[in-house]
């Protein structure tokens, strides 16, 4: 995986709360993470990064991402599909996320693919804007 083009991509999505080349290489080399990206004509057009915890059947998504010039072409959705899927291989039963109260996109896409809101987090992010926490039951894998 192009450690660089992960980074770039990092630091173009997110303003805040950014992962460093030293947390992207970590997760890349973790059997707690998985990292799970798009190829469109031969370069990232997006991201999704997971975490997974020792007898937890319940995964994280940490982070997804589309590049600029890849948005509105159903990248996130087939990346939060991938994500889901990955998860249940793994022996999850659950996909819990964060996403900025302010992020309305987001939200629409979680909520069309079954997520359900179930917290609101007061000052989650490094700026300090609110989450809403979401969560979505996977079937077996």
């Amino acid at each position: 995986m192009d450690l660089a083009a992960l980074v770039a991509l990092e630091n173009a999505s997110f303003a805040a709360d950014r992962m460093s080349a030293r947390q992207w290489r970590r997760h890349l080399g973790s059997d707690s993470a998985r990292i799970v990206v798009a190829v469109r004509a031969r370069r990232l057009a997006g991201a999704a990064v997971l975490f997974f915890r020792l007898r937890s059947r319940v995964a994280r998504l940490y982070s997804i991402a589309v590049a600029a010039d890849a948005r509105g072409q159903g990248i996130g959705e087939a990346l939060l599909e991938a994500a889901e899927r990955t998860a249940s291989r793994r022996g999850c039963d659950r996909l819990r996320l964060e996403v900025r109260v302010d992020n309305a996109g987001a939200q629409r896409l979680y909520e069309r693919r079954g997520y359900r809101r179930f917290a609101r987090l007061a000052a989650y992010y490094e700026d300090g804007h609110d989450a809403w926490r979401y969560e979505k039951r996977l079937s077996a894998g």
